[in-house]
């Protein structure tokens, strides 16, 4: 995955999570639909770029990538950090026939239903996210940090591919809106250095 581990306690990858929209208020999974951010969400954006530079290293090469949808790209932006590349491999999770519904209504549906158990008609796997999050990893040079600009399942995936862990290991990782993750490394061995950080998290 990283090609010469940093020192321990620097970040090799820094998550965002985007800021607040109507669907992430109201619990509705949003995959591919494209909405803007609340105004409570760019703000919550403003507040993360306060947090990032106590996890970002002081020198070092910092790499900037961004999920496409504008909830993400505008929470790069008005955190400070326009991204460097927008890539597909960053985007949320496609909930394919289950897009925009709760999961309340989807258990009506499929009785105990999570993401990470599934099904997810007509989108993705975990595995194929897990894939995803591979190559997205795999960008990161030797030396490098990367900062990602994503989604919740996204991320929590990401974070479990870091570590080494299948997606599914991404259901103990509650994220909330435009908090602030890192991850690096200990004696050489990948782990989590902060998670959830948000204005009410510290």
């Amino acid at each position: 995955m990283a090609p010469d581990p940093l020192p321990d306690g620097v970040a090799a990858l820094v998550i965002v999570r985007h800021g607040e929209t109507e669907w992430s208020r109201s619990g509705r999974h949003t995959g591919r639909t494209d909405l803007p951010l609340t105004e409570a969400g760019e703000q919550q954006a403003r507040q993360a770029g306060r947090l990032l530079p106590e996890l970002l290293p002081d020198t070092g090469r910092i790499t900037v990538v961004s999920s496409p949808r504008t909830r993400a790209v505008r929470t790069a932006e008005l955190a400070g950090y326009p991204p460097d590349e927008l890539t597909e491999d960053a985007a949320e999770w496609d909930y394919g026939e289950l897009e925009g519904l709760t999961t309340a209504e989807i258990r009506t549906r499929f009785p105990g239903w999570t993401i990470w158990s599934g099904p997810v008609p007509g989108g993705e796997t975990g595995a194929a996210v897990a894939a995803r999050a591979d190559r997205l990893l795999g960008r990161r040079a030797a030396g490098q940090t990367l900062l990602v600009f994503s989604h919740g399942h996204f991320s929590r995936c990401l974070a479990a591919r870091w570590l080494g862990q299948p997606a599914e290991f991404g259901r103990f990782l509650r994220l909330d809106t435009a908090t602030v993750s890192s991850l690096g490394y200990e004696h050489g061995n990948p782990v989590v250095l902060h998670w959830n950080l948000g204005p009410s998290t510290g």
